[in-house]
């Protein structure tokens, strides 16, 4: 089912184009990569914002709320109308920005959209659900409700045609990568100092190789190795479609993988917290510990913050410096892939070049790192302050577009069924493993054994 739900017109170098269940187009915007029009999109969203923040200074940008303890304030405060109207006003922009993009591929426009409706009910319940005061105590993010949600649909029904033509998860993802770019600071980083970027580095390196040798060991092919490899050692379901689309991998391989990042992220996100103060683990180094194992930055906040306020400041700063290397990852990976066989070999009938690096590497890296840059060093920092928080609210619903859509294209029986569990072992296995490691290089570089401790004040 999952080859189904990704069709598509482009030739072997453009694999990504938007058109799914449908004909063949020749012309120009047939042509165009999702990976650009997830740039273009996320493009859009962002120069729209900074031109309003530029046109009014003062302006307060006004994010949905999804928190809410009791019934009470779910209604007063999530199902009011004027927060009803915000989201449905996102939901709209998205779906216009996002229907330009599926017309000018050639796919159908009134399938798309009958979907997508489905889709974005299901993201913002994800958000609702995980807005609740006693699930937010657990540290369990939406991106867990957004697969589980999906998943129950998809292994309960059968998917209709209409809604496998708006489960498009890597174009949501994709374009909440971009935006997510904007928060990526450079100067924060640096400003932070050297450990966070060393612990980054050698947590990267040395896992992502040993998760691909151990995937050899168990005999699980390169391609699934890869993907596994990208998504424990660099940040989940984001790295993992960056190897995909680098290697132009499977796409049930890449549904296996992000399903797997998320079942496993529940458990990491309630026993590391506990293990920190069970253990009596000093708050920076715990803070470094979570932000170089959990995913995403939203999960290393909500873990850290009950280990107190230093450690989300490291945290954030450690899951911010492997961040930053996506760009290098994808750029590793694509040469990696294309060189690892000698000069005269062909790879699937194309000789390796950095021509084909550069067609197989995945373009909406350069958006996300664009962005990363631009509100790194050209925007002014109140500006940056003034729209973060909103920016962050449109990264957030992408993303559950995105695991929602993730789970709608995964079912449990093929996800069994592919090479017979190892993928799965391996993937545990080498997360066992970054947990230890990443927990030696914390206490290394943040426990005051190799460099001083550093000032979070």
């Amino acid at each position: 089912m999952a080859n189904e739900l990704y069709e598509t017109t482009s030739t072997p170098t453009e694999p990504d184009a938007l058109v799914q269940n449908g004909e063949s187009k020749t012309s120009f915007w047939a042509t165009v990569s999702e990976d650009i029009w997830a740039v273009f999109i996320a493009s859009v969203l962002m120069v729209g914002v900074l031109i309003w923040a530029f046109a009014a200074p003062d302006f307060k940008f006004v994010t949905p709320n999804y928190g809410w303890a009791d019934a009470n304030a779910l209604f007063s405060k999530v199902l009011n109308i004027n927060n009803l109207l915000l989201i449905i006003g996102i939901g709209t922009v998205y779906a216009l920005l996002s229907s330009i993009a599926i017309q000018l591929s050639g796919g159908s426009v009134r399938k798309y959209l009958t979907g997508f409706g489905f889709i974005f009910l299901l993201g913002i319940l994800s958000l609702v659900i995980a807005g609740n005061s006693s699930v937010n105590d657990f540290g369990v993010e939406y991106v867990i409700f957004a697969l589980l949600l999906g998943l129950t649909f998809s292994n309960v029904f059968r998917l209709p045609n209409w809604l496998q033509e708006a489960a498009r998860s890597e174009f949501f993802i994709k374009t909440g990568l971009v935006i997510l770019g904007a928060s990526v600071l450079f100067k924060a980083i640096v400003a932070a100092g050297l450990p966070g970027i060393l612990q980054a580095v050698a947590v990267v390196s040395v896992v992502w190789f040993f998760s691909l040798w151990l995937s050899r060991k168990l005999k699980v092919d390169d391609e699934f190795g890869v993907i596994l490899a990208s998504a424990v050692s660099i940040c989940g379901v984001s790295a993992a479609i960056v190897a995909a689309g680098a290697i132009q991998g499977d796409k049930k391989k890449l549904s296996y993988v992000t399903t797997l990042v998320l079942l496993v992220a529940i458990p990491m996100l309630i026993l590391q917290p506990w293990a920190i103060r069970f253990f009596n683990i000093p708050e920076l180094v715990g803070g470094a510990w979570l932000g170089g194992t959990l995913d995403t930055t939203a999960s290393v906040a909500a873990a850290t913050e009950s280990v107190g306020a230093a450690a989300t400041t490291i945290g954030s700063i450690v899951k911010l410096s492997q961040n930053v290397l996506i760009g290098v990852a994808a750029f590793f990976i694509a040469t990696w892939w294309v060189m690892r066989k000698s000069p005269d070999q062909k790879l699937n009938g194309e000789k390796p070049s950095l021509q084909l690096v550069w067609e197989r590497f995945p373009k909406f890296v350069l958006g996300f790192i664009a962005a990363s840059l631009i509100f790194s060093f050209l925007i002014p920092t109140d500006t940056v302050k003034q729209v973060g928080g909103f920016l962050k609210s449109l990264q957030t619903v992408w993303f559950a577009l995105a695991f929602v859509a993730i789970g709608l294209e995964a079912r449990f029986a093929d996800l069994m069924k592919m090479q017979g569990g190892r993928p799965a072992l391996v993937f545990i296995s080498a997360q066992l493993f970054n947990i230890f490691w990443t927990l030696l290089w914390a206490y290394l570089l943040f426990g005051g054994i190799l460099l001083p401790i550093p000032d979070v004040q």
